[in-house]
């Protein structure tokens, strides 16, 4: 369902938080946040590459749970800002926000055509996709 044209820039950007991930390791932290359940059964985990966030804060932040310093995710205020200023640098009048973008497939069918679970992810094309061809 990502769109193609984000492919590349999603690799540059992950490669980017693994290397702020492998720098914090080093440091002795890269830890994250794992339910009590996840962290007993695999108690190395919070550490490892495929637990940590997409889009890591910038600070870290200490786990009232356990008194570890870690980084969590991004707060949900930066994308929100963030979609603010582009509906305005868009001059747009209209009010959007991020839960806008939760509708935005359903107008085209992309999610109701249920035939579509069954081709994987070729059955399916991002909007964004079809704007560029």
């Amino acid at each position: 369902m990502l769109p193609h044209v984000i492919k590349e820039p999603l690799r540059r950007h992950l490669d980017k938080v693994k290397k702020i991930h492998e720098t914090d390791l080093s440091n002795g932290f890269g830890g994250v946040y794992l339910p009590d359940a996840l962290e007993k059964k695999y108690p190395n985990a919070a550490k490892e590459w495929r637990w940590q966030y997409v889009f890591p804060a910038n600070e870290f932040s200490t786990d009232t749970r356990s008194g570890n310093k870690q980084r969590h995710h991004e707060g949900e205020w930066v994308l929100q800002r963030l979609v603010r200023e582009a509906r305005v640098k868009a001059g747009l009048a209209k009010h959007i926000s991020c839960h806008t973008f939760r509708h935005s497939f359903a107008p085209s069918g992309y999610l109701r055509d249920t035939h579509v679970l069954q081709q994987g992810g070729k059955g399916v094309h991002s909007p964004t996709d079809l704007l560029i061809l």
